[in-house]
């Protein structure tokens, strides 16, 4: 077998095979001799078909899957041979003799095919010293456990019925009718509607003219949609809303003692087992959302001091499963549906680059220092994912009875070892943050009230 690289540009090669023809015409013969002892043609006895016979009926079927065989394995002893690493599958051509060329003595006899592929780039990992990497910092403090305990309050608010006008904090059980010169619009009509006033979870002015109402008013209120209001054909336009009020009631949060802490699956210790259960929580949160953080600009800073090429194929490869992740998921928010998006690569292509770029280095980075996942940080990564069960050593010996689990876990330590490789390597600048800006990052500012009125 014969391989020339025919061209070299950036991670692309094209290479041209050449395999000696009777090296084929072997293997076609022996698959033909094997075929012709369970061949089943009229006017033969099985076993006894002439090898002609059987040539001349399979032939061509059996050489092109002869052929497919040959590329296959001389393809893979040519990427040996040549020490060529390959990115993605190749695109393979049969090399056809030109009109008028000449075939040499070696070519008579030889089958040629060119196979175009891309390689793994040659990658230098850049030396951190001297750069600097922020390193999130933050801790449970006592304030963050009460609010916390606060939060579980208001989701075991009760609300009871009152028989006095409606005061800012009140809920408001109405029927609305919502038109807009004179015309119903789509979903401004709702029945038995509970709105908390103050909530602003109505377009502006609506719930302030709802201060003072009591049970059994009817009462007609205008209000001005917003003028970048989500729904266009609503936009900047006046709307009038006929309101019947059928109940106020008032909120009363439970006293934290022992039946709360109970309510919260804390049988022993009363308020104090229920708050050093939380704080538990809290911390195991916090401590994943400061890796994630922190892994963040340990990645974001390798992306900034690396740069190489990366292969086309392996960015295709992942746009396909970027776009097959968003299609699964809106399956799964819309059930039954059997509509099946199409969207265009650019959608994905810079988180597709991002997430190729990353994923070389981190293991270029984890060939040239030699990493092996730490036993110890995989155990105890999947003890922190089996203690929110309610049978940790169940889900514990569940990921190590299921290699797929198991490698996944290791995995995530493995990138993790590697930010702990980078802020070794780096200057580290602490930030310090507090517990609610990490757990609940500023959304975006655009980002509008919605409203079940239209």
């Amino acid at each position: 077998m014969q391989v020339t690289e025919e061209s070299a540009n950036g991670l692309e090669r094209k290479i041209i095979v050449q395999v000696p023809a009777e090296k084929i015409d072997d293997a076609v013969n022996k698959r033909l001799q094997s075929l012709a002892k369970t061949a089943r043609i009229n006017g033969f006895r099985p076993g006894k078909v002439p090898l002609q016979v059987v040539r001349k009926r399979f032939g061509g079927q059996v050489r092109q899957e002869v052929l497919g065989d040959v590329i296959n394995e001389s393809y893979q002893e040519a990427l040996q041979q040549e020490s060529y690493r390959p990115a993605g599958m190749p695109s393979i051509e049969p090399v056809l003799k030109a009109e008028g060329e000449e075939e040499t003595t070696e070519d008579e006899a030889s089958f040629k095919y060119r196979a175009t592929f891309e390689v793994f780039p040659e990658i230098t990992v850049a030396d951190l010293a001297g750069k600097s990497v922020e390193k999130t910092v933050a801790s449970v403090e006592p304030a963050d456990l009460d609010e916390m305990i606060e939060t579980l309050r208001q989701q075991r608010l009760e609300w009871t019925e009152v028989d006095q006008p409606a005061a800012d904090g009140d809920q408001v059980t109405m029927d609305f009718v919502g038109s807009i010169d004179g015309e119903d619009f789509p979903g401004g009509t709702a029945n038995d509607a509970p709105l908390v006033l103050g909530s602003n979870s109505m377009i502006p002015g609506f719930e302030d003219q709802l201060i003072g109402v009591s049970k059994g008013d009817q009462k007609t209120i205008k209000v001005n949609f917003p003028a970048d209001y989500r729904a266009e054909d609503l936009a900047g336009k006046e709307a009038e809303f006929k309101i019947t009020v059928h109940a106020i009631k008032q909120s009363e949060l439970p006293v934290v003692d022992e039946d709360f802490a109970k309510a919260f699956g804390v049988e022993e210790g009363g308020v104090e087992g229920l708050r050093a259960d939380i704080q538990k929580n809290m911390e195991r949160e916090l401590g994943q959302s400061l890796e994630n953080l922190n892994k963040q600009a340990v990645m974001d800073l390798l992306l900034e001091s690396n740069d190489f090429d990366i292969p086309g194929s392996m960015v295709k490869e992942e746009i396909g499963r970027l776009r097959q992740q968003i299609v699964e998921q809106m399956r799964g928010q819309m059930p039954g549906s059997t509509e099946t998006p199409d969207f265009a690569d650019e959608l994905f292509q810079a988180d597709a680059e991002r997430r190729v770029k990353l994923g070389l280095l981190i293991a270029e980075i984890i060939r040239k220092n030699e990493l092996k996942a730490d036993p110890d940080k995989v155990r105890s990564t999947i003890e922190n994912i089996a203690s929110s069960y309610e049978d940790p050593k169940q889900v514990v010996d569940y990921y190590y009875g299921n290699a797929e689990y198991l490698q996944n876990v290791e995995g995530l330590v493995l990138e993790q070892q590697v930010t702990e490789w980078a802020m070794q390597n780096a200057t580290i600048v602490d930030k310090p943050m507090k517990f609610k800006d990490v757990m609940n990052p500023e959304k975006p500012a655009d980002e509008q009230q919605e409203t079940n009125a239209g």
